[in-house]
């Protein structure tokens, strides 16, 4: 069996409600949702949630909320992995046969089925307890600054001032999208990052909404995205 589990709580800090806003005229929890039906993988898609509104729209749009998460899971500190093993623990003790669950943000409005379908492949090759999206950073990591308060600038790392960018290693960063990984992966608390496998995504399809700017972004990648797959 295999599960869908969005992490959605109502008390997001820095966007107010943001798993509720409307984002392009629907809730943005629906585009998670959405993502995850269109895969046709999942023999559930639940909602791990602390919030009613949030379980009403959530159920609306078409997903589960068989229980509502614990308060000690639903604080800004609450890290990813606890939330999906608390909500595979709690499927498997309704008798759910749970093998490989998939964690699917619920603010991730540019992900793709396709995307999704194409780490659980990666993820039955073995090899890995989880598999997770990626993208490139746009510029070399190694290249960075840092500025001082008074504005001057200063490298991060001097060994690699004179070292030509195209002679340096490409970085890589979270595409903050979904995590598959295996029931005990999950179960057994596992970090994600160091026990994954990578799918890179291409730059435009990926937005981390933390502020409101990020949301404006997102909303006219969405819109520009749309538009081309109408054509």
């Amino acid at each position: 069996m295999r599960l869908a589990v969005i992490p959605a709580r109502g008390g997001s800090k820095r966007i107010p409600r943001k798993n509720v806003r409307q984002f392009n005229g629907r809730p943005i929890l629906a585009y998670a949702i959405d993502a995850a039906r269109a895969t046709g993988l999942f023999d559930h898609i639940l909602v791990s949630t602390d919030d009613e509104e949030i379980a009403h729209l959530a159920k609306l749009a078409g997903a589960e909320v068989p229980f509502f998460r614990p308060s000690e899971l639903s604080d800004d500190h609450t890290p990813t992995v606890p939330v999906i093993a608390h909500a595979v623990a709690t499927c498997l003790s309704y008798g759910w046969e749970v093998q490989e669950a998939c964690c699917i943000y619920p603010a991730a409005p540019l992900i793709d089925p396709d995307d999704i379908a194409r780490a659980y492949h990666l993820l039955t090759q073995g090899g890995s307890a989880y598999v997770f999206p990626v993208s490139p950073f746009p510029s070399t990591i190694q290249r960075a600054l840092k500025l001082a308060p008074d504005g001057t600038a200063q490298p991060f790392f001097e060994s690699f001032v004179k070292v030509r960018s195209q002679d340096l290693e490409a970085g890589y960063f979270d595409a903050g999208q979904f995590y598959w990984g295996t029931r005990q992966a999950w179960l057994d608390g596992l970090t994600i990052h160091s026990n994954a496998k990578a799918l890179v995504l291409p730059p435009w399809r990926v937005v981390d909404i933390d502020t409101s700017e990020d949301w404006e972004r997102a909303e006219k990648l969405f819109q520009v995205i749309r538009s081309g797959a109408d054509r």
